[in-house]
This record gives C-alpha cells, structure tokens and sequence, in this order.
C-alpha cells in the first residue's frame, strides 16, 4: 500500500480559498510544540506573538512600519510569479534601492538642498532597483540562466556593496567609527503621518501601490496578459503574448518596487545607511506573496499579519526571553506549510495498492 498525489481533474476552488488558514493554523501548531520544548508557556507566547501587539497604539504604528516593504516587495513579486518568472533576490534589489537613494542623501548633506531631494531619492532607488532585476532577467531571455540562482547570488553582492560603502567612503566621520553614514537632512527624510510615532508617508504609498497593482491584474490588457502568460504559455503564445518581454517587464516592476521599499525603510524609521537595515524582508515578502495568494488585497492583509509576528516576536523576546530567531523559525514553517497546502489544490492523496495490481495481471 502507498499514499500517492493524483492530479485533480479540476482546480479545488475550496481548497484554494482555505488553504492559507490551513498553513497558519499548522505553523501555529506546530510552534505550541516548539515554546513547550523551549520551557515556555505556548499560550503565554501566542498571546505575546498575536495578541499584545494589537492592543497598544505604538505597537499598531510599528505594525503598519513593518508592513510597508513588506507589502510593497510582495506586490511587485506577485507579479512575476503570475508570470511564471522567480524572483527570489528581492532582497539584494531592496538593498541596491537602498544605497542608490542614500547617494543622494549623503552628497547633499548639509548644502541646504530643496524639497527635491526626496522625490530624486525615491526616483533613483526605483531605477536602481529595476536594473538590478533586470540582470537575473537578461540572463534568463538572453542565456537561458536561472533566474532563481542569479538573482539570489545578487542578493550578497548587494549586501557586500553597502557593507563597503557604509565601512569606506560613507561612514560618518563623526559617528564614532560605527559602519553608517551622517544621519540624513530634514529634506531626505520620509514625513511622519502621527507626530511623536513612527508611522510615515511610505504607508500611504504601500496603500497607493496596491490599488494600482489591483487595477492593472484586474482591469487592464497588461493584467490579463500576465496571468495567461503564467497560466497558460501554450495559450499565450498562440494569442501573440510575448513571455520573454513580460519577464522584462515583470522583474523591472518588481526591482523598481523593492528598489522604493528600501529608500523609504532607510529614509523613514532607520535615518542613515548602516549594515542590517532589513531583517530580511526580500525573502519574507515571498511568504507574503504566496499566502496573500499573489492577490493584491490578500497580499496586504498577509504583510499586516507578517509584520505582526515580526513585533511579536520582539515583545516575547523582551517578555518571556525568547530567542527573535524563533520568529524566523516562524516565518520558515508558514512558507512549507503554505506551500504545502498549495499542493493539494491541484493534487489529492490516493491510497495506492501496486502489489495488487500486479497480482491481477498476472492472472
């Protein structure tokens, strides 16, 4: 006897729609059982993880900061995914935004510089983002590369970079030899929404980011042309869809996406370029993606709950000394259950009995 995965005959829309709720409440399961091996209270911790956050004002605020590279990244991810192109190193093209938009911070320090300043930021981080795609992307028209491998091997030359940058030429005279930059002008930083918190223009702009990303899969010929093109090649290219454009197409976006979530998460809540400015949100926004299931409304109500869970774990770190690492444990183990779940919209198990059948046709 054998458990087998048979292909549906059709898509389970059902299982499509609960899958996500499936994959959160076996990775909350299976962390009881990790916080019970720790020696900690699960009930304790998942009320530190889900449920203090939610109830103070400033944790709310921190809640919507985190979110927004988050959701930003997963949209323009959902848009290669759709098109059936793998960006994996959005993390390497958040941290290239990052560094293009803070070379202009820094070279305007303290000239006195207009308002201008931050809208070429945003602008340069976005091109910069874009083109770092869209070296993965040539690679894979161009030569057949991976697409995955390269852009995820860009991930260190991007971090490599802005190691150098804030170690060597950048780094603040002033700053006690610590790896970062001067903190930026008044000019080059993101506007506070809620004076005396955190929370800042780059939420707006997050919010702004999905509806257009909601539009464009869903009202427009670029949108339908995407999904078929992920959904069907065979179909696209009989209908004149182009894939090897749309996978330009779809990782510039996404590039020029992240490229924007890392000049606003540098010139909003950190201030200055330093080494560790995202506790890894390229990769987390490809849990956000898949579980909001590269649906834009979805994708932002996945980033608040993932953002969740990265302010809960730092309350149960201060709380009841839980490693922060656990939250990446977290993380980890809603991409496996998510994917697995996904499995089983296109394929259900079937006992399988091959000595039997054998045995009939020997008779």
């Amino acid at each position: 006897m054998q458990l087998v995965l048979e292909k549906r005959a059709e898509r389970s829309n059902t299982i499509a729609l609960v899958s996500p709720l499936i994959a959160i409440g076996l990775t909350i399961v299976t962390m009881v059982i990790l916080f019970a091996i720790l020696g900690k209270n699960p009930l304790l911790a998942l009320h530190a993880y889900f449920i203090a956050p939610l109830t103070d004002s400033y944790s709310l605020q921190e809640i919507a900061v985190k979110a927004t590279p988050l959701v930003m990244i997963a949209i323009g991810l959902s848009l290669c995914y759709l098109a059936n192109a793998w960006n994996i190193g959005a993390e390497g093209q958040f941290l290239v935004g990052a560094v293009a938009g803070s070379w202009i911070a820094v070279k305007t320090q303290g000239t006195d510089a207009g308002a201008w300043v931050l809208p070429a930021m945003f602008v340069l981080a976005a091109a910069a983002g874009a083109l770092y795609a869209l070296i993965p992307a040539i690679c894979k028209v161009k030569f057949g590369a991976s697409e995955i491998l390269t852009s995820l091997m860009l991930v260190y030359v991007a971090d490599l970079l802005l190691d150098y940058l804030v170690r060597g030429p950048w780094r603040d005279p002033n700053g006690f030899n610590f790896p970062t930059t001067a903190e930026f002008d008044s000019v080059a930083t993101v506007p506070l929404l809620i004076e005396g918190g955190r929370l800042h223009l780059g939420s707006i702009i997050a919010l702004l980011v999905v509806a257009a990303a909601a539009i464009l899969l869903g009202r427009t010929i670029k949108g339908f042309e995407i999904r078929v093109v992920g959904a069907a090649p065979r179909a696209a290219r009989f209908g004149g869809f182009n894939a090897n454009q749309l996978i330009i197409l779809t990782f510039a976006v996404s590039g020029a996406l992240a490229g924007l979530a890392g000049i606003i998460e540098v010139a909003g809540p950190v201030g200055h370029l330093q080494p560790g400015i995202s506790p890894g949100y390229g990769f987390t926004a490809i849990i956000v993606a898949f579980l909001g299931r590269l649906n834009p409304l979805g994708i932002l109500i996945a980033g608040l709950f993932l953002a969740l869970t990265f302010i809960g774990g730092e309350q149960a770190q201060i709380a009841m000394k839980i490693p922060l690492d656990v939250t990446k444990v977290f993380q980890g183990m809603l991409l496996f259950y998510v994917l697995a779940c996904d499995s089983l919209i296109l394929y259900r198990f079937k006992l399988s009995f091959p000595n039997r059948q054998v045995a009939r046709g020997t008779h």
